[in-house]
């Protein structure tokens, strides 16, 4: 892609996730185009329909914090990494409105975008797990799916309340560790 389409692009993936969170799926294209800079030929040139417009967003949305992982992985400890992405997650989970969970779907969970999607934030959540899993603080049991869940999970629930998600975060993380010394009967 040239320099210059590339940069609508992103403009058009930018706006659209903006509106997404204003007005939902339903947002109006041509105002997405508007908010662009972009002629309607340019935005039907990258996005030849709502869903394909839809889908890039989301994917767009899953690189980000996928590519998250890998850079705190790069500048913290493993405890530190797992921690600081998981609450990514969570946020983004809870990102204005639950936009990623209205994007997700609005997204055939057959299409080659899910899938892609589904993998990038899976390896995601090993990268970032498997190495305090090593270190011995975290348990050996817990998978990259079962991470997913639970940041789900608590996204989900703070969606009316956001501010019992730190918290729940912290609870999560501690019921993760190796190290407690008792346990809920």
């Amino acid at each position: 892609m040239r320099a210059d389409a590339r940069r609508n692009y992103e403009r058009i993936v930018e706006c659209a996730r903006e509106a997404f969170a204003e007005h939902g799926p339903e947002a109006p294209l041509d105002e997405i185009g508007r908010r662009a800079g972009v002629g309607p030929g340019t935005l039907y040139r990258h996005f030849p329909n709502r869903d394909a417009l839809i889908e890039a967003v989301y994917r767009s949305r899953i690189e980000a914090l996928a590519a998250r992982a890998y850079e705190l992985i790069e500048t913290l400890s493993p405890a530190e990494a797992l921690d600081q992405w998981f609450r990514a997650q969570v946020d983004f989970v809870m990102d204005k409105r639950s936009l990623a969970a209205t994007l997700k779907a609005a997204i055939d969970r057959s299409s080659e975008t899910f899938t892609l999607c589904s993998g990038l934030i899976t390896d995601a959540a090993g990268a970032v797990l498997r190495p305090v899993q090593e270190t011995g603080l975290i348990r050996a049991d817990i998978e990259p799916r079962d991470l997913l869940r639970l940041g789900h999970g608590i996204g989900a629930a703070c969606e009316t309340a956001p501010e019992a998600a730190g918290r729940l975060i912290e609870v999560t993380l501690a019921g993760l560790r190796t190290d407690r010394q008792t346990r809920v009967p």
